[in-house]
């Protein structure tokens, strides 16, 4: 079927299918607000003119399949009230789409647009299918509403991808896809998930989405790129990087190019904007910037030059659970601190473990204390890096931790020196620990000095000589007694000052040189052998949460 002129059906009513099956319209065609009330059929047709269905209701089926537009496509404020299928379509000019409603299926899968594609403004209130299709021209899908699920998967985006103020109120899938040159993506709104995984981005780009949940598995950027997220939950698994990459929280509202705020609210009310990451396993981190989200449940084991990542603003981590847990009949204190999600893990799956540690997520793997020994000392040195060596104090009380229970990597011998370590002053990070120490040991030396150090009296000195019958050179030895074991009343004032005395002196290095029995002279070295060590470890301890 051969149309030679521009054939006109302007509010024409077709009350039953229409069949346009493989007809070629040499001039174009003209539906301005036609009503198709059945089934309409235009698979293979092409149209060497301008094709103009604005306005154009579709009741039922609108079949578009291989159908060819060799100049611009005018579908704007059209209704597709039944499935929209324009799957493998040419549309060789401008396309244009804006404000049309498809209220069941719009499926683009394969469609090739050579000229600017715009469904700015269109209301999609089925699944949308714009799988493979290939964009060499900008797409426009500006203020567009995605009611379905949108699928974008292996889709080409040659041009400029435009979605700003474009809302998703399900899952937004671009797997696969190809972004060569776009420069922004959003701001949008996804109420569900946002699937990058596999996309490729050829050239610079910024990135911003308030979405549930953002899936970039495997997703390669081949130059800069920056992600504003709200509200998101992340996966970055196996992402690929070679230039500098941002991902940060945004805490305000994204800001449109008319001044005006994205509207968030129908979506997520006045929920909490974090941006939380559950994985970077596998990702080379040399060129990664965070700021401000949440890596509580995030899993590091696995990522590539972990010392080199940089951490902005407010990032924080899973904690230790509170003070302290009853087990086995006994309580187990625990110091606040920050930890890794797989450290919970791992310390939920044993059995013996304390309630508070948070169990496994599927996924998660397997990991000990060998495996996270080396996470920890590369965030300890990201954080000494950035010259935050107090924020570096608790990933290094993790790396001792994972040391002292690893049974593989670590000596028996060594485990017994980091178990002593760790009681004495928490790794020389608990003041509080070693200073505790330090009262009990000066507690113990006072009372074994006053029961059994000091003698009962102070020796006293005697001189001993002869006098030569006719005189002369007198010759005397001193001497005194030696210290008698005490016998009497041994806790009085007067020996708690002589033990005090003697007891601080010790803690410094020094003699107090009051007279003590044979077990004092030891009690004593065994103090000053003691004591300044617990004094020189709480000392540690303040200093490394101190410094700069």
């Amino acid at each position: 079927m051969t149309f030679e002129g521009v054939p006109r059906f302007e509010s024409a009513i077709f009350e039953g299918g229409a069949r346009f099956g493989s007809a070629i319209f040499e001039g174009g065609a003209r539906f301005e607000s036609a009503n198709f009330k059945g089934s309409v059929w235009f698979g293979s047709a092409t149209f060497k003119g301008s094709a103009r269905f604005v306005s154009t209701s579709f009741e039922d089926s609108a079949w578009f399949e291989l159908a060819t537009f060799e100049d611009k496509a005018w579908f704007v404020s059209a209704s597709f009230e039944g499935s929209a299928w324009f799957a493998a379509a040419s549309f060789k000019g401008v396309a244009g789409f804006g404000l049309a409603t498809f209220k069941s299926i719009a499926g683009f899968v394969s469609a090739t647009f050579e000229g600017m594609a715009g469904f700015g403004g269109a209301t999609f209130k089925g699944m949308a299918q714009f799988e493979s299709t290939t964009f060499e021209d900008m797409a426009r899908f500006v203020s567009a509403t995605f009611e379905g699920m949108a699928g974008f998967g292996g889709a080409t985006f040659k041009g400029s991808a435009q979605f700003e103020s474009t809302t998703f109120e399900s899952d937004a899938r671009f797997t696969l896809a190809s972004f060569e040159t776009v420069l922004n993506l959003g701001p949008l709104v996804c109420a569900g998930l946002v699937a990058l995984s596999g996309a490729v981005f050829g050239g610079p780009v910024i990135l911003a989405f308030a979405a549930r949940r953002l899936e970039c598995r495997r997703t390669r950027w081949s130059s800069t790129a920056e992600l504003r997220l709200r509200h998101t939950t992340v996966d970055f698994a196996h992402a690929v990087f070679e230039y500098p990459l941002t991902l940060a929280a945004e805490l305000d509202p994204f800001v449109l190019s008319d001044g005006q705020q994205l509207s968030e609210d129908s979506v997520f009310g006045v929920s909490d904007a974090a941006v939380r990451i559950t994985s970077l396993r596998g990702v080379d981190a040399a060129h990664l910037v965070l700021a401000d989200v949440d890596l509580a449940d995030c899993l590091f084991t696995g990522t590539v030059h972990l010392d080199q990542i940089r951490l902005e603003g407010g990032c924080s981590f899973a904690a230790v659970p509170s003070r302290t847990h009853g087990r086995a009949g006994r309580f187990v204190r625990f110091t606040r601190r920050r930890a890794l999600a797989e450290e919970h893990y791992w310390r939920a799956s044993r059995p013996s473990a304390a309630p508070g540690w948070n169990e496994a997520v599927p996924g998660a793997g397997h990991v000990g204390p060998a495996q996270l020994a080396p996470v920890y000392r590369a965030l300890r040195k990201a954080f000494e890096d950035n010259k935050n060596e107090p924020g570096a104090a608790d990933f290094y009380y993790g790396e001792m931790e994972m040391r002292r229970h690893d049974r593989t990597g670590t000596t028996h011998a060594e485990r017994g020196l980091l178990h002593g370590y760790w009681l004495l002053s928490g790794y020389g990070l608990r003041a509080s620990r070693a200073l505790g120490w330090l009262a009990a040991a000066v507690l113990v030396t006072l009372l074994l000095l006053m029961g059994f150090g000091l003698p009962d009296h102070d020796p006293k000195q005697k001189a001993t000589g002869t006098v030569p019958s006719g005189g002369g050179r007198v010759t005397f030895e001193i001497d005194k007694d030696d210290p008698r074991n005490p016998t009497g009343a041994r806790f009085t004032g007067d020996r708690f000052e002589k033990a005090l005395n003697v007891t601080l002196n010790s803690v410094v290095f020094r003699s107090a040189d009051q007279n003590l029995t044979t077990a004092g002279t030891y009690i004593e070295m065994t103090s000053r052998l003691t004591e300044p060590v617990l004094l020189a470890l709480a000392i540690l301890a303040v200093r490394n949460r101190v410094k700069r």
